[in-house]
């Protein structure tokens, strides 16, 4: 178990992701070869949080599990990192968080089937331990354990600690009720048309600014290999900027925004400014997408710092 207070606290979701890498999805009449297969931990908090503590983080996680070897498989890459989950709450039964991740060969882009279960264990309010998470000088959410979050959330800005949130990319409009939990966090990460969705404005630096009325400092929208865009305010006023992505041999993009996630936490921490922290976290995400899995991939800090240098870019943080 870790020793140290956590620096990062992440409450969310964690799975197991099954991911099939293949060139053509299989039928009735026809089946097909698979070009691999891996177990994976996944999720969107879950994976930030792997993320940050690879890249030298101390992190704990909170979020749910079960009693079965699916569990423990989704749980062991947290392990091997040293994530803390001495606050995971454990259930009897089996893992009912799993994913089948099947990942285009050619392409790197999958697509989700969620494992049915008739019955899904919630994390409650009265799951959280108070002193935990506002020991920590960050939280990351996700929403999807809605209640709990809001509650972290709301420790948090009370205790002037800063809220990450992960917004998920959508096509559609955001649920109300997000509006609520996104009034309490500092930095709105996001997935393509997340934006839109929340303020219904169309372009994403007008969208922008509009999250930032909402209570975000700063937002952040992850457009895959367009890179992202940052709206951020600061001291001198308001910042805009668009962030390239990196091109390299992309095996697998599952977790790719996840993984952005932890390390723009990492970035955060170690005092950066919006510019530094997303192409960090861009480096980190383009090195992540080079093998199979949401967390296989996520490369170290010095490693990441190397994959920049051989970019000439300057040193980050100077």
């Amino acid at each position: 178990m870790m020793q140290q207070t956590p620096q990062i606290v992440g409450v969310g979701l964690a799975t197991l992701d099954v991911l099939i890498r293949l060139e053509a999805m299989p039928t009735w009449e026809h089946g097909t070869l698979v070009d691999g297969l891996r177990f994976d931990g996944g999720g969107l908090v879950g994976t930030a949080m792997v993320a940050a503590a690879k890249l030298g983080a101390h992190v704990g996680f909170i979020g749910t599990a079960g009693s079965d070897e699916a569990a423990d498989l989704k749980l062991r890459s947290f392990v091997e990192v040293g994530v803390d989950l001495s606050r995971l709450v454990r259930y009897c039964g089996p893992e009912d968080q799993v994913m089948l991740v099947y990942v285009h060969a050619r392409t790197g882009e999958r697509v989700f089937a969620s494992v049915a279960r008739d019955h899904r264990h919630p994390l409650r309010i009265e799951d959280l331990d108070k002193d935990y998470i506002t020991g920590a000088d960050y939280l990351h959410i996700d929403g999807l354990k809605y209640e709990a979050a809001l509650q972290a959330a709301r420790w948090m800005q009370a205790a002037e600690k800063t809220v990450v949130m992960d917004g998920s990319k959508t096509d559609g409009p955001v649920a109300e009720r997000y509006r609520q939990l996104i009034s309490h966090v500092d930095v709105l990460i996001t997935g393509e048309g997340y934006a839109r969705g929340l303020t219904g404005i169309d372009g994403v630096w007008e969208a922008g600014e509009a999250v930032l009325q909402l209570g975000p400092r700063t937002f952040v929208e992850t457009v895959g290999e367009r890179g992202s865009y940052t709206i951020a305010q600061t001291t001198d006023g308001l910042q805009r900027f668009h962030t390239p992505a990196f091109e390299v041999e992309v095996v697998d993009t599952t977790g790719a925004g996840d993984v952005f996630h932890g390390a723009y936490i990492v970035g955060l921490q170690h005092g950066w400014d919006a510019a530094q922290c997303a192409i960090f976290a861009s480096a980190v995400s383009a090195l992540k997408c080079t093998k199979l899995g949401g967390r296989a991939g996520i490369p170290t800090f010095e490693q990441t710092l190397t994959f920049l240098r051989e970019r000439d870019f300057p040193p980050i943080g100077g």
